[in-house]
């Protein structure tokens, strides 16, 4: 059965392609970026004014090497948090009042009251300092829920932004008219990062040393990620001659891509490896259920997935044998793997894979029996499916004791944060199915359907509606930052990191992981184009 799929846009490329030498070797560039560590592990020591710490901070994230620096990162923080900060300054207050939670920090939004007149609304001065208000506006998006002056605050800077876009200039411009269309601290920070080095540049007083460290360890890590893409495209090219499902979507740099989302690091190759393929591997199974298999086809299939026994073999279609196979096998590949590296037992990857699988079926069962769930119903097994807690599951699992203790325990009980997650993800991406639905047999109504099928709207009214509950979710996920226990907060944040690779893929109405035209440039910039240095 042919694809109803577009093909890859990849194919053989990361299997065969070669990147060309860059000028400097990879032993002197290991070398440089060690002495410029160095260098900026002094500038974080000698650097006491808290508005130059912040400001040192802030570059650091952004350049995207604040993970070359996390303890310094965190020391700076917890001091700016216990200092008493007095300023005018709506840049400074509001870059205090973004790092502080971005970090698990509680800041509170009266900060921000002094930037409003005896009328209650905010002051027209502060439009006049167009780089505050951007400031101020990004700030404004790590909101939580209940708090009515920061959503005051987004209306009242992103209507002012608008205004002053025609007027700025660079790298002010570009920096507004990219937080306009996604708001900083919902930004994926290795894309932002790309972003900002030719910016700061430009910036008056900027720090060459932290651009240079900035560059050579993209190339540096870049390096990493060419090697894991052309070791899983040559895992997929297998996966893909033995299971022989030319139906489904052969998109594994794409899972690769999602994988790096949440694990970007060198130390973190195998976690970023293992959530690819699981990934992947959900795709598979998702493809079969939407397009080949009957629902008699898929129950057989699911029985043989709860069992996980070679003997079920028996049990699924003859189609659907190689896959299931092959399922066990990757799967023992994962075991060994993690057992090898001292990670989790695999059990939990297992059975969580396993209920992925009952999951599946619950949607085929519905479309059989054309039920129309209510929009509750439908968006809770929805986001289920969505494979989110899972692999968030997963995710703890390969971390071992590189998590935090409790961890997976955490991650098992599916915390607001993580449903989160898997609610934005499956709201946006049933606002792209609504626009460009796949040319599958048929799906199950999504959630835009049954809201508009249950409260007798309009698509408009829907969608608006289905923002707004993207919007909470998002400050749910801000919430997150401050409802666990500081020592969970390394594992929060790979969820959200998570949740932020969301915009990428499904932002704009469209789904750039079936469509992944749309990911070609990204993919690109991260992985094939080195950084000239």
């Amino acid at each position: 059965m042919a694809s109803v799929f577009e093909p890859s846009v990849w194919s053989d490329f990361f299997r065969k392609y070669e990147p060309q030498p860059l000028n400097s070797s990879q032993e002197w560039m290991k070398t440089r970026t060690d002495k410029l560590k160095k260098d900026v592990l002094l500038l974080f020591r000698t650097c006491t004014n808290n508005l130059d710490r912040m400001t040192l901070v802030d570059v650091v994230q952004r350049l995207g090497i604040e993970h070359l620096f996390e303890e310094q990162t965190a020391t700076a923080l917890t001091d700016i948090h216990r200092s008493e900060f007095n300023s005018s300054n709506l840049h400074d207050v509001s870059l205090r009042f973004r790092l502080l939670r971005e970090h698990g920090l509680w800041a509170s939004p009266d900060v921000f009251k002094t930037f409003k007149g005896e009328d209650g609304t905010f002051n027209h001065d502060i439009t006049k300092d167009p780089k505050g208000l951007l400031c101020f506006y990004n700030a404004a998006y790590v909101l939580t829920h209940g708090e009515p002056l920061l959503e005051e605050a987004i209306s009242f800077t992103k209507y002012h932004l608008e205004s002053l876009a025609p007027s700025l200039v660079s790298p002010l411009a570009e920096q507004v008219k990219r937080a306009l269309h996604v708001p900083l601290p919902r930004t994926y920070r290795r894309l932002e990062a790309l972003q900002y080095m030719p910016e700061y540049e430009k910036e008056v007083g900027y720090n060459p040393t932290l651009l240079e460290l900035a560059k050579l360890e993209f190339n540096l890590l870049q390096s990493v990620h060419l090697k894991q893409l052309k070791a899983i495209s040559e895992w997929y090219n297998d996966l893909s001659a033995y299971v022989e499902l030319s139906f489904a979507r052969d998109r594994v740099v794409e899972c690769y891509l999602w994988g790096y989302s949440v694990f970007y690091e060198e130390e973190y190759s195998l976690e970023r490896m293992i959530f690819a393929k699981c990934t992947f591997v959900h795709t598979l199974l998702d493809d079969i259920n939407d397009v080949r298999a009957t629902l008699v086809e898929y129950r057989k299939l699911d029985a043989a997935i709860q069992r996980w026994n070679v003997s079920a073999v028996s049990l699924v279609p003859d189609y659907l044998k190689k896959f299931y196979n092959k399922l066990l096998m990757c799967f023992r590949e994962f075991k060994d793997e993690l057992t090898l590296n001292g990670r989790y037992p695999i059990d939990h990857i297992k059975k969580t894979f396993q209920q992925q699988s009952k999951f599946y079926l619950q949607e085929a069962e519905w479309l059989h029996q054309n039920h129309k769930p209510n929009f509750k119903d439908k968006l809770h097994l929805a986001a289920m499916s969505t494979g989110v807690t899972a692999l968030c599951v997963y995710t703890m699992v390969c971390m071992g004791d590189g998590a935090p203790k409790g961890a997976l325990e955490w991650a098992l009980g599916y915390p607001d944060v993580i449903m989160a997650c898997a609610k934005i993800g499956r709201l946006m991406n049933d606002l792209a199915g609504s626009s460009k639905h796949r040319n599958n047999r048929g799906d199950v109504a999504n959630c835009v359907d049954c809201y508009i099928s249950e409260h007798k709207v309009t698509d408009k009214v829907a969608f608006a509606v289905i923002n707004s509950m993207i919007e909470d979710e998002w400050k749910t996920t801000n919430q997150a930052r401050f409802e666990h226990r500081r020592e969970l907060f390394p594992v929060v944040q790979r969820v959200i990191n998570f949740s932020l690779s969301l915009p990428v893929y499904y932002g704009d109405r469209k789904d750039a992981f079936t469509f992944s035209m749309h990911l070609d440039c990204i993919i690109k910039s991260l992985f094939v184009r080195p950084i000239p240095v």
